[in-house]
């Protein structure tokens, strides 16, 4: 990963990440095919530990009791563990910005991250739709991730915290009360 996050995904040798890792190429090779699936590695890897770090908390009691509860919580496991984490940050930033020339990673990236988070929430909101009068739980759920991932690469991500201040916990609230209004009172602004 340190190889990756330092040099690009271009630019990464596996003769570095081989002599990082302290293992010989063959190694490497024998594990992960090629560069390709060596990053398709970390990329599940990383799925993995931050799926279980943003639901990992939220227990299925919490998820059968009141909505706003839990989707404030698994908000704020999603904002924590962007914003707590800058080795994740910078991976976001090396998948992003290598996109263009290697669109496979990036669609790699969608279909382990984005696809688990939104099938989570698509299944969580179509549970709840009928309580919560969603017309249409997937786009909500996406709607969800989608402002949380949108303030994470504004602030964090673009170094937009003093541009475009925002708190997170306005936010959050103000993502609730749409998603739930009926259970919730949307955070009072301050003009800003």
């Amino acid at each position: 990963m340190q190889e990756f996050l330092a040099c690009g995904y271009a630019a990464t040798s596996m003769d570095r990440v081989a002599a990082t890792a302290g293992v010989s190429k063959a190694t490497i090779y024998s594990h992960f095919q090629d560069k390709e699936g060596l990053f398709k590695a970390l990329i599940q890897q990383l799925v993995q530990k931050k799926f279980r770090s943003i639901f990992a908390p939220v227990n299925d009691r919490d998820l059968q009791a009141d909505p706003t509860a839990a989707l404030t919580q698994i908000a704020n496991n999603v904002l924590d563990t962007g914003m707590g984490d800058s080795q994740y940050v910078n991976f976001m930033r090396l998948i992003m910005g290598e996109s263009g020339r290697f669109p496979e990673l990036a669609r790699t990236f969608v279909r382990n991250i984005e696809a688990t988070a939104c099938q989570f929430f698509k299944q969580y909101l179509h549970d709840k739709a009928e309580e919560l009068q969603l017309p249409d739980p997937e786009a909500t759920g996406r709607i969800f991730i989608g402002a949380l991932v949108h303030y994470l690469i504004v602030q964090e991500m673009m170094h937009g915290k003093d541009i475009l201040p925002m708190e997170r916990d306005r936010l959050v609230k103000n993502l609730i009360f749409h998603i739930c209004p009926q259970e919730s009172t949307p955070a009072m602004t301050n003009g800003t």
